[in-house]
């Protein structure tokens, strides 16, 4: 009997799918063409938490990270006015962006009180085409918290009306709190980067980062390395679906 790992290695092979694993075999190219990465994430530690393994592993293949965090996580820190939260949370997450090789922007939206309208539409559109992203992730927006719905909304938006469309794919938070109904299309195996995950996630000292963990990111990284038959993986839903499979053209 094939084993699970077997199984989807075959099925992605013969389909398309498991496009973001493509993009991390690239050694065996010679010549790696250098991609822009963009993901946007609601506050910091989100990007870090969601797919801080996959950033880190596309980062090291040499391509390009910038993550756009909607908020500066004012209202995080209890006990702090909002200035002095958002500075503090500003500073974590730089510290973050260098573990993972990532250039951060700070959109400015305010945490616990995010907008979706036109004029922010376009404020993140631009941000967005700016960066001439080749892959976007954001968050999947069927999500309990309200700052990730609207990250996830205006990054789909802007997909919608990109001239040139690119491959957008969405990752999880604190499966079963946070995000719902999460049918993941494609995994990637973050077992050599997880330790850099986990130290980008730390860096966020001010949002307790055991507890960051312990809400399921510990046990998501290891459910999903059990589906995809690895130690360690990180799940993600594809805006069109399995037939995009645009990740794998990182490698090629």
């Amino acid at each position: 009997m094939k084993s699970r790992r077997a199984f989807l290695k075959n099925t992605s092979a013969s389909v398309g799918l498991l496009s973001l694993p493509g993009v991390l075999n690239a050694q065996k190219k010679e010549k790696i063409e250098k991609k822009k990465i963009v993901c946007v994430g609601g506050h910091p530690d989100d990007p870090e938490s969601g797919c801080g393994g996959t950033l880190a592993a596309l980062g090291k293949k040499g391509h390009s990270i910038t993550i756009i965090y909607l908020t500066t996580g004012e209202a995080g820190i209890e006990g702090k006015s909002h200035a002095e939260a958002a500075a503090i949370r500003k500073q974590e997450a730089l510290n973050a962006c260098v573990i993972l090789g990532a250039k951060p922007v700070f959109a400015g939206q305010v945490d616990g009180d995010t907008i979706m309208d036109n004029a922010w539409l376009g404020r993140i559109q631009k941000l967005i085409y700016d960066e001439k992203p080749d892959v976007v992730f954001t968050h999947w927006p069927l999500d309990s918290h309200k700052d990730h719905q609207v990250a996830g909304l205006l990054t789909i938006q802007s997909w919608v009306r990109a001239q040139q469309k690119f491959p957008l794919y969405f990752f999880e938070v604190c499966a079963g709190e946070q995000t719902m109904t999460f049918h993941p299309t494609d995994y990637i195996d973050i077992t050599e980067t997880q330790e850099l995950k986990r130290k980008a996630v730390f860096c966020h000292t001010s949002q307790d980062p055991p507890g960051i963990y312990s809400c399921g990111h510990a046990a998501m990284e290891e459910f999903r390395g059990r589906e995809l038959g690895v130690k360690a993986a990180e799940a993600f839903v594809c805006m069109t679906g399995r037939k995009q499979s645009s990740l794998s053209n990182l490698y090629l």
